[in-house]
Formats: structure tokens, sequence, C-alpha cells
């Protein structure tokens, strides 16, 4: 026993790995890499909130947040605006389109460059969500295929809805003729 114990001793040392210990210099340890890799992580993440957290005390940052949510809301009444009032008040609508005909195309390229910009950001994390939630609605698909069949097969107009299948009891009551009262009374009454 001695002599294993001194051998597994040399190999594994004495209270530390060798082994684990030489593997280490040439590949990372996978379990430390991902407690250094969450680290650095939940860092960032706590900075990135920090920009968050300075509060809005003057009325410029109020009136700034204020402005800085205008121009979406701006834009699509007016464009619905410019709609109505086309419809409304055509000679008004055309001689502001004539005006509009008059801006040079350089300052064009600049407002598309502008509202490129402004929301195309908006556009490409509204594109991502609807990414994933199609991803999410494909994943339900056959359950609502199976659900849709199965309303499908209560419908009164196809076929074999009304059949009783194996239920003997069932369809003798289906072939047997129900009493009628009023059709009874009327017979009476002929």
């Amino acid at each position: 026993m001695g002599l294993m114990e001194r051998m597994f001793g040399l190999l594994f040392g004495n209270g530390s790995n060798v082994v684990k210990d030489t593997v280490e210099v040439f590949r990372e340890n996978a379990e430390a890499g991902s407690a250094r890799s969450h680290a650095v992580q939940m860092q960032a993440m706590k900075e990135y909130g920090q920009e968050f957290v300075v509060p809005r005390q003057g009325w410029f940052d109020q009136f700034m947040d204020g402005v800085n949510r205008l121009p979406r809301p701006a834009l699509a009444l007016g464009t619905l605006g410019l709609f109505v009032s086309a419809m409304v008040e055509p000679l008004w609508f055309a001689e502001r389109m004539q005006g509009i005909a008059l801006v040079p195309e350089p300052l064009w390229w600049l407002l598309g460059v502008i509202v490129s910009f402004y929301f195309g950001a908006r556009h490409q994390v509204k594109a991502q969500q609807f990414q994933r939630e199609i991803v999410g609605t494909m994943a339900h698909v056959p359950q609502v295929m199976q659900n849709v069949a199965a309303l499908r097969k209560l419908r009164s107009d196809s076929v074999g809805a009304a059949s009783t299948g194996k239920d003997v009891r069932l369809a003798a009551a289906a072939l047997s003729p129900e009493a009628n009262s009023a059709l009874e009374e009327w017979r009476r009454a002929a």
C-alpha cells in the first residue's frame, strides 16, 4: 500500500492535483473561465444600468424627454393630416405641394438621412422582436392545427358529424321518433 500511495502522491501531489495544475497551463479551466466571464458581464450590465439611474430633476431634462417623444407622432399625424387636407381642401393642398416641389435635392437627402437614423434603430429592434415572436408562434403551429382539425369535425355540415359511432342506445334513440306536442295537437285539431 505504501508504494501505491507514494506513486499516487507523486502523480497527484499531496493536497494538490499535479495533473490538473499541469493541464491548466495549456488549457483554461472552463469553470474558472465561466466565472470570470460572468463577473465581466455582470460588471458591464451594472455600469450600463447606472446610465439610467440619473434622476431627471431639472425642467430642461423633462423638456428634452418630451421633445424626443414628438417626432414619430408628429410625422404620423402630419401625414394623416395631409391626406385629409387633400380631400377637404384640394387647392390649399396643391399650393403646399408646389412649395415642396421647390425644395432642393440635397435638402431631401439630408432629411432622408436624419429620418433613417432616427427610425432605423427602432426598426431594427422591432424587426428582431418580430422574428422572435414568429419563432414562438411557429412552435405553436402543430397544436393549433390539431385544434382546427378537431373543431372542423364538430361542424354540422361535415360528413359523419351526426354519427352515433358504436353507441347502440344512441343509435336507437336517433331512429325512434320523438313526441312532438305541437304536431300532436295539430293532428287532433284537423
